[in-house]
């Protein structure tokens, strides 16, 4: 008979105290033999779990719905099974990839059965994305009238994809993604205990030996789980399988890459190859070589790297190394953050992708950048100055007596919209910080801005800003 998330037989609940989270039996994967039994076993989500906390509320029998919301292999279901267990609850979990209307009503209506005798359901609902606005529906005046505890747990952002009236009579708690520190946690326990990794006694070995795990091995586990406890656990299940195949208790590198069948990236997240990859990442993209960007991003990716960070290095090259050469190169890398940020990994990796290529095809100018950067080293040279007296606040009493706002032009009402007074500061009257290139769309703004500052009068000489120069003093 199959199991739920919980170790559970399906079409059996699990009973109070009973199966559910029981993780010690021979036979399960690592991953559910280590899930913790109480919280104070949780490793990372130390936010959730101060005394008095809505998790420590919630396992101590109070009566509240909450949805956890993070990453894959962070301790959602952990969670769900810990708190669950601690009182005399009946705990029944359904998936929204095969439960329905029908399943919901069913589970609901034995809840309000179960509660006339007195006794309290908790709900597990996984993937509550995926659940419809309608199976939403059923849900909110169980939920609003306290029918079920429920728990429901998702990796994508609550506020796009559940019900407002539902989430609003609910606690929202943000699981983090597990530091390296915390998988390593995981390790160790998974290596120490009696229900953790050991040996079979199928390969000449004795039974119940443990392993040893060496620390590049280590290294290269932390790199492969990108954070996420359940796959490290599987990963070392696999690679204690591979080891005791050839009769040896030691996992080293070589034995994880070959149970795994993949290759660790030679990537520190903390050290050079960090610096070295996005360099090299931003530089390829800042070249328009498109495969060795994509060749970097796979990289950095299969290595585990943040994607937010990757994310906001496109955000800023769009605008450092694009511009207004392409002025949708900022929208789009932008467009690919909020992506990262809304729908998570793996599937953020093609709206990272998506935001490589075009950056990277776009044409090319950083004469924002240094349009920036020059008006910056003015004003700490101490060039500064006042305000042109057209140009200050008029709208207090008695600015006018001083000045302000004397002579001042409304552009709208010149011709071209273009009113030609000065705007600098006398101190830095003439200069020039902002320098278009010839190329892409920016092109066009080297005649456009040449025609403006004639009109506003650059001098006798004509306009100052020509184009790929360095800015005239």
């Amino acid at each position: 008979m199959s199991e739920d998330l919980f170790g559970n037989e399906v079409g059996r609940p699990a009973a109070a105290g009973g199966s559910l989270g029981d993780t010690d039996r021979a036979g399960l994967p690592l991953a559910v033999r280590m899930r913790p039994r109480t919280l104070d076993e949780i490793v990372g989500q130390q936010h959730l779990l101060a005394p008095g906390s809505p998790l420590r509320r919630l396992s101590g029998g109070e009566a509240m719905s909450v949805f956890l919301w993070g990453p894959p292999g962070v301790g959602k279901t952990t969670i769900a099974a810990v708190v669950s267990r601690q009182t005399d609850r009946r705990v029944v979990e359904i998936s929204a990839d095969t439960a329905g209307v029908k399943e919901v009503r069913a589970e609901l209506d034995q809840a309000r059965s179960e509660l006339r005798q007195g006794r309290q359901t908790v709900l597990f609902v996984d993937e509550v994305h995926r659940f419809s606005k309608t199976q939403q529906d059923v849900l909110l005046p169980a939920v609003e009238n306290r029918l079920v505890t429920l728990i429901a747990a998702t990796t994508e952002n609550p506020s796009f994809s559940v019900i407002s009236p539902l989430l609003s009579r609910s606690l929202l708690l943000t699981l983090r993604p597990l530091s390296d520190d915390d998988i390593s946690a995981l390790l160790t326990r998974a290596l120490t205990e009696d229900r953790g990794v050991r040996t079979t006694g199928t390969a000449g070995l004795p039974a119940g030996e443990p392993f040893t795990l060496t620390e590049e091995a280590r290294s290269t586990l932390l790199l492969m789980a990108g954070g996420d406890a359940r796959r490290a656990l599987t990963y070392l299940e696999e690679a204690a399988a591979g080891a005791e195949a050839v009769g040896t208790t030691i996992i080293h590198t070589e034995t994880v890459e070959r149970a795994v069948d993949r290759a660790a990236v030679r990537y520190d997240r903390d050290g050079d190859q960090h610096y070295d990859v996005i360099s090299a990442f931003i530089k390829s993209i800042r070249g328009s070589d498109v495969q060795a960007a994509l060749h970097y991003l796979a990289r950095m990716i299969e290595a585990g790297e943040d994607p937010r960070f990757i994310a906001r290095r496109l955000v800023i090259l769009a605008s450092e190394d694009i511009g207004l050469a392409d002025p949708t190169a900022l929208t789009t890398a932008v467009a690919a953050a909020d992506a990262v940020a809304f729908i998570g990994m793996p599937e953020g990796r093609i709206n990272l992708a998506q935001a490589v290529i075009a950056l990277a095809v776009a044409p090319k100018s950083n004469a924002v950048v240094m349009a920036i950067d020059a008006a910056l080293a003015d004003v700490r040279a101490g060039k500064i100055g006042l305000v042109p007296a057209p140009l200050r606040d008029a709208h207090y009493p008695g600015a006018k007596q001083h000045g302000h706002g004397r002579g001042y032009i409304y552009a709208h009402d010149a011709p071209h919209g273009i009113a030609a007074q000065q705007y600098l500061p006398d101190e830095v009257l003439g200069a020039t910080y902002y320098r278009p290139v010839a190329r892409g769309a920016e092109a066009a703004i080297v005649d456009r801005l040449a025609r403006i500052e004639q009109i506003l009068g650059s001098g006798a000489d004509g306009p100052s800003v020509k184009p790929e120069g360095r800015p005239a003093r």
